[in-house]
């Protein structure tokens, strides 16, 4: 922060300040973005022109009065694309090589002979299509998986999915693949798509990976749908409550991998979003087109999101 800090005047607070510390500051650097405190300040807001948060998804901030003012919303898109990939494929792999139960195996010190499933040539769908989707969809793609996507509009000559089923259609599609991937954006379309009807429509013996929003997903659907057979596993790396509470019977099935919503963080993420903040600063003292630029009604960042 070094360089903003010799251009402008920097208050560093935590969640308890920032109401004190927002009177006549133009810029605000979220970096605790789960936090409620920017909505709980927002009344002190009178001089803010500019809001940067340090995560890709902003749903945490998109409260009502910031959604109808001036003010422009950025976020740290493009930090966590290759990280969440490679998390995707790992999951991928662990559960068509079974590397769980060969750990499990290990501890109990079995020597259980069994085959393996092929990655190649296996289908996977993702839910989800902007940067961090295609970045995934290359991934699989290179180990030899056929990968179809799902999105907010419908095309047949994606450079990276090929076709792209609109989000509409997202239960008619799930039946196709052996691995389902969501990446999706929380907006008010995507919380809860992934419901009874659509876990129903998969295949008995595809996978289930969310590496999005843990409100996409209607929770007591999916352990249902996993406790009925009706698809083969589940990777959660995001929950509609987190920490996951303690009692949930996720944690106790033996098809169901979870890790604590950490699948873009890898080592150095936290010095790459603050570089990514002081290059917009850069921009915004200099009246350059800020990158990364949210339209604060869908929710995310469209293609070439500068203002």
């Amino acid at each position: 922060m070094a360089e903003v800090e010799q251009a402008a005047e920097v208050r560093y607070v935590r969640a308890d300040g920032l109401r004190d510390a927002m009177a006549g500051a133009e810029v605000l650097f979220v970096w605790d973005f789960f936090s409620p405190a920017v909505r709980d300040a927002w009344p002190a807001a009178d001089k803010l022109r500019w809001m940067h948060v340090a995560s890709a998804g902003v749903d945490a901030v998109l409260f009502d009065e910031l959604r109808s003012s001036d003010v422009v919303l950025t976020n740290s898109r493009g930090v966590f694309d290759d990280a969440i990939a490679e998390y995707v494929l790992g999951l991928v792999i662990a559960f068509a090589k079974d590397f769980p139960r060969s750990l499990e195996y290990q501890r109990q010190r079995q020597w259980k002979w069994r085959e393996t499933e092929r990655v190649g040539g296996r289908n996977a769908l993702v839910v989800g299509t902007g940067p961090i989707g295609q970045a995934i969809a290359r991934l699989l793609r290179a180990v030899g998986m056929e990968v179809r996507g799902v999105g907010r509009t419908a095309r047949e000559d994606d450079p990276n999915f090929g076709i792209v089923h609109a989000s509409a259609e997202l239960a008619d599609q799930v039946g196709w693949a052996d691995f389902v991937v969501s990446i999706l954006p929380l907006t008010d379309q995507t919380r809860g798509i992934f419901d009874r009807s659509v876990f129903a429509a998969m295949k008995p013996t595809a996978r289930f990976i969310n590496v999005g929003r843990g409100e996409h997903v209607v929770t007591t659907d999916l352990i249902d749908a996993l406790r009925a057979g009706e698809l083969a596993g589940a990777a959660l790396d995001v929950f509609d409550q987190e920490p996951l509470p303690a009692e949930s019977p996720l944690w106790t099935m033996d098809n169901v991998l979870i890790s604590p919503h950490m699948s873009g963080d890898t080592i150095g993420w936290k010095d790459t979003l603050a570089r990514v903040f002081v290059a917009n600063f850069q921009r915004w003292l200099a009246g350059e087109p800020l990158h990364n630029v949210v339209d604060k009604q869908r929710g995310y960042v469209p293609t070439g999101g500068r203002t």
